[in-house]
């Protein structure tokens, strides 16, 4: 059917034509089903996001309610929010068994992965209220834990992350990586929903910090803004494609602190206790109570031309 007469001014007729032909194109470059797939959603899982963080915090979703609305509020809140999980669940399984060529029930799986998720908020709830400690007992700025919780892009982007990581474990990987990338454009912060990352763990300021998907992270670790935690290389097959999975980001143990702008590569070890400072550049595994800078700063006066 052709477009209104209205649309002929734009082009709109040629345009869906020329679309049509690069979405065959593509299907005959990437075979797919006859049908386009549907794919969990952005909008909804951001939606889905915000209203487990208002289900773990009440105070920042409902500040008005008392104790049993609370209760209310929470439950009442969060038989929505799995439903509404469980479904976008369902769409990647169902994307990836069509991917695959294989038929079956994915709603099962779906349905044991919600059920799991849901059993593991708790532990996520005392793994982010270490987080929030951390921050405020780590940044003098800081004036109690509530603004900390409120105002913090790095606990922003540990909500998110908390949340992502346990779906990525449970199976849900394409579900945890929009996750994660929602919180990658609201804080400037980009964190795998792979990585591994333990307890008391603070970014402050955060902007420009990129955790790599294979990095392991321990307890009451700081980062600062602009560190990079990423790979060396990427390992290639004998066909030159690259290696999926394979451990190639950095190891930092407990109680390590890495000032602004490091970038560190490589499936290196930061020993337990190090201090990394800023803009340092390490390819290298360091040992436990390391202390690492940049060479020192050249200062010499030179006259006439002198210096060059």
């Amino acid at each position: 059917m052709s477009l209104t007469k209205n649309n002929s001014h734009w082009g709109i007729d040629a345009l869906v034509a020329e679309l049509r032909n690069l979405r065959l194109q593509s299907s005959e470059n990437r075979p797919r089903p006859d049908h386009p797939p549907k794919l969990p959603s952005g909008k909804i899982l951001r939606h889905i996001v915000d209203d487990l963080g208002a289900v773990l915090f009440p105070s920042l979703g409902q500040p008005d309610l008392n104790d049993e609305g609370i209760d209310f509020f929470v439950g009442h809140t969060l038989d929505s929010l799995l439903r509404q999980l469980n479904r976008q669940i369902a769409l990647e399984l169902q994307f990836l068994a069509g991917q695959a060529g294989k038929t079956g029930d994915t709603q099962n799986r779906a349905d044991e992965i919600t059920r799991a998720f849901a059993a593991s908020l708790p532990g996520i709830r005392t793994l982010i209220d270490s987080d929030v400690q951390a921050a405020y007992e780590g940044d003098p700025a800081a004036s109690s834990p509530e603004e900390v919780l409120a105002c913090y892009p790095g606990i922003t982007a540990m909500l998110h992350h908390r949340l992502a990581h346990q779906l990525y474990l449970l199976g849900a990987h394409l579900v945890a990586r929009v996750i994660s990338e929602t919180a990658h454009s609201i804080t400037g912060i980009d964190i795998h929903p792979g990585a591994q990352i333990g307890e008391s763990f603070f970014i402050d300021h955060g902007t420009g910090v990129v955790i790599g998907e294979t990095a392991i992270i321990g307890s009451r670790v700081r980062l600062y803004q602009a560190v990079t935690l990423g790979a060396k290389r990427f390992a290639k097959d004998e066909n030159g494609i690259l290696v999926k999975g394979n451990a190639r980001h950095p190891i930092v143990e407990d109680d390590v602190v890495i000032y602004a702008g490091a970038t560190i590569l490589g499936r290196i070890t930061i020993g337990r206790g190090s201090t990394i400072g800023g803009n340092v550049w390490l390819t290298y595994s360091v040992p436990a109570g390391s202390h690492i800078s940049q060479a020192q700063v050249r200062n010499e006066v030179f006259e006439g031309g002198a210096g060059i």
